[in-house]
C-alpha cells in the first residue's frame, strides 16, 4: 500500500467515523457509542505514521513527496481535527436534532481578528506536529540520503506557516485597526 493510499484512506476514514460517531450520538441517541467511535479518530493518525515508519524503514523506501504529505496531514488532524469535529457535530446537532445554530467565524472586527490569531496558532502547532514527526522518522530512519526529502518538508511547512501569518493574521489585524483609527478633519 503507498502513502497516497494511507493518506485518502485516512481521510475517508476519519469522516466515515465522525458520521458514525454523530448519528450514534443524534438520532440513535447512544452517547457512549459516539464517544468511543469518536475517539477512534486519532487512530487514523497512528495508522498513518505507521505506515509511513514501516515504508521507510522495513521495505527501506528512500522518502519521497508523499512521506511528506502524510506527515503534514496527520499535524493538520492534531492541530484542526478537534475543530472540524466540534463544528460538524454542531452543524448536525442544528440540522438533524433540533440544536441551535452553529456559530460562524465572526466577519469583522475584534472577533475576526482574534479568529484568525487563533486559526495561525493551530497552524503553528500543525508546522511544530510536523516538523517534529519527519525529525523523528529522519532520526529513526538514520540514513540522510533516504530522508533528504523530508528536510524539504520541514522548510515547506514553515514557509507556509509564514504566508498565512501575513496573509491572515496580521493582514487582518491590520485592517482592523485602519478600519478602527478615527478619521482625520482636513486642514483648512
Amino acid at each position: 500500500m503507498n502513502i497516497v493510499a494511507g493518506i485518502i484512506a485516512c481521510e475517508i476514514g476519519f469522516w466515515v467515523v465522525l458520521a458514525l460517531g454523530l448519528v450514534a450520538r443524534y438520532p440513535l441517541r447512544m452517547p457512549g457509542v459516539s464517544r468511543v467511535l469518536l475517539l477512534c479518530v486519532p487512530l487514523l493518525d497512528v495508522a498513518l505514521l505507521s505506515l509511513i515508519t514501516w515504508d521507510l524503514l522495513a521495505n527501506g523506501a528512500s522518502a519521497d513527496f508523499t512521506h511528506g504529505l502524510g506527515a503534514v496531514y496527520l499535524g493538520f488532524t492534531v492541530a484542526f481535527g478537534h475543530q472540524i469535529i466540534q463544528r460538524v457535530d454542531a452543524w448536525f446537532a442544528y440540522r438533524f436534532a433540533g440544536g441551535p445554530v452553529p456559530d460562524t467565524p465572526p466577519k469583522a472586527g475584534p472577533g475576526r481578528v482574534r479568529f484568525e490569531w487563533t486559526q495561525w496558532l493551530r497552524m503553528l502547532l500543525c508546522a511544530g506536529i510536523t516538523t517534529v514527526v519527519l525529525g523523528g522518522i529522519v532520526i529513526l530512519v538514520g540514513d540522510s540520503a533516504r530522508t533528504a526529502e523530508l528536510l524539504g518538508w520541514v522548510a515547506r511547512i514553515w514557509i507556509v506557516a509564514a504566508v498565512w501569518l501575513i496573509g491572515w493574521p496580521v493582514w487582518v489585524t491590520m485592517s482592523h485597526i485602519g478600519r478602527a483609527s478615527p478619521a482625520r478633519a482636513p486642514r483648512a
